[in-house]
């Protein structure tokens, strides 16, 4: 055989035969293939797409934690210590004619600013886990009422987050402040008893949420400071002042 001479090609096989009114016929199906019918029950085993899958990759279900109920005679024990205690130091030392003179403690709003939320926001979301965790109630995103420029704030910008707590979860937060997070405090010397707003309100500053027995140190990524305001309905500091003294408040000698 020469060099130059192809090999000749294999005959091709003949084709089927058209039907009478011209019509192609029927493909016959290759051999390992038959049909949808095994891709179906294929799809029955393996299950649909999206649903829930027996083995390695299904989802957990999730697990309910149970909460136990409280007593329905419970009582905070500030509460307790309020209405035993407090309201007859404070009706003694002042000469209070009505019982609803006596000032009480009315509200307890806590505030968290993150400035880091301007470059990430998702700051502000742990913050306001910490936050929760702390006072026992979803916080709130405090949002920029307007934009300044000079600090890369815009309209809307969420900053921060707060909580306002009433009734049992005010005098709890109040008893654990004063009986564990405030000792916790490093350098610790009292608390400064000018920080009134003259209306019987009282402001005092964190400079790290840690000292709560909530948090957990070594699952904090950031520690942020916050601020904690006790509303009073008293009239004056001195009412206030004195109130708060009554609640174990450790004021600074002054």
């Amino acid at each position: 055989m020469a060099e130059d001479e192809k090999p000749a090609k294999a005959p091709k096989p003949d084709r089927p035969a058209k039907g009478p009114d011209g019509e192609k016929p029927a493909r016959q199906a290759k051999p390992g293939k038959e049909g949808g019918g095994d891709k179906a029950a294929a799809g029955q085993k393996g299950g649909q797409k999206g649903g829930p899958r027996d083995g390695k990759g299904a989802p957990k279900p999730k697990e309910k934690v149970a909460r136990t109920p409280r007593p329905k005679d419970y009582k905070p024990r500030m509460k307790t210590h309020y209405e035993k205690v407090v309201r007859d130091e404070m009706a003694k030392q002042f000469g209070y004619m009505n019982r609803m003179q006596i000032p009480r403690i009315e509200k307890v709003v806590l505030n968290m600013g993150v400035g880091e939320a301007v470059n990430d926001r998702k700051k502000v979301d742990a913050a306001a886990k910490d936050l929760a965790m702390i006072a026992g109630q979803r916080a709130v995103i405090t949002r920029a009422r307007k934009s300044v420029a000079t600090y890369k704030v815009r309209d809307g910008m969420a900053i921060g987050c707060k909580v306002t707590l009433r009734g049992d979860r005010m005098y709890e937060f109040v008893d654990r402040l004063v009986t564990i997070a405030l000792p916790r405090v490093k350098d610790f010397r009292g608390l400064n008893a000018k920080s009134f707003d003259g209306r019987g309100n009282f402001a005092l500053g964190l400079k790290e949420h840690i000292v709560f027995p909530e948090i957990d140190y070594d699952q904090v990524d950031e520690i942020w400071g916050m601020d904690v305001i006790v509303c009073t309905t008293a009239g004056n500091d001195d009412e206030a002042r004195a109130l708060l003294r009554n609640f174990n408040f450790p004021f600074r000698a002054s």
